[in-house]
This record gives structure tokens, sequence and C-alpha cells, in this order.
């Protein structure tokens, strides 16, 4: 009984430990940015690329890119193209993701089922 007692005493104050923390008033703000890890560029099989789940215009793309990667912790650029795409579309964005200051660049695929 006298275990019983104490297992429940001990139970009480340590959830009453973990929840009292420290108050805190924390501030607030209007804008709140999330940094990345990733840059993720999408090409599509019809050529529209996406920095991000975000379409952008081929004419913009290094620009675009560019910011994105300064926004990035890692400067690693991963291309998720459609089978599909033009080879030469891709080749062109590795090359645009090199200019824009992309430390690493990954070719993202699904694996395949064993034959």
């Amino acid at each position: 009984d006298i275990f019983l007692v104490l297992l429940i005493i001990f139970m009480i104050t340590s959830s009453a430990l973990i929840e009292s923390g420290a108050n805190s008033n924390l501030p607030e703000v209007s804008k709140t940015e999330t940094v990345s890890r990733n840059v993720v560029v999408a090409l599509t099989t019809s050529g529209k690329i996406f920095i991000n789940e975000k379409e952008i215009a081929k004419d913009n793309f290094e620009a675009e890119l560019k910011k994105a990667l300064d926004a990035s912790n890692t400067k690693v650029v991963i291309l998720e193209g459609d089978k599909d795409a033009l080879l030469g579309d891709a080749v062109k964005l590795i090359s645009q993701a090199k200019e824009a200051g992309a430390k690493e660049i990954a070719i993202a695929a699904e694996k395949s089922e064993a034959q």
C-alpha cells in the first residue's frame, strides 16, 4: 500500500513538473517565413517549370531559382523531371541551377520494382 501511495504521489508531482515550464510571452509577428532545406525544381512533359510547387516562366527561371537558393540553407536543388520530359530541357535546367548558385544537384527518381 505504501508503494502504491508513493507511486501516485510521484506521478502527480512529475506531471506537474512537466506542465510547469517557463511562462513565456512570445512576441507576435505579422509575417513569418519558412526556410526550406532543399529547392525542388519540377519539369513537366509540356515544358512547364515549377520551383517548390510554384510555376515559373522559363525567362525568369534563373532569377527565381537564385532567390529560392538564397533562402535555402543547403543550396541543394532536387530536379523532379517527368520521365517523358525532354532531356535537353533538363540539361538546360541543371546548367542554369549551377549558374544560380546550386552547390549540389540531385535527380529525383522512383525506386523500380525488382525484375
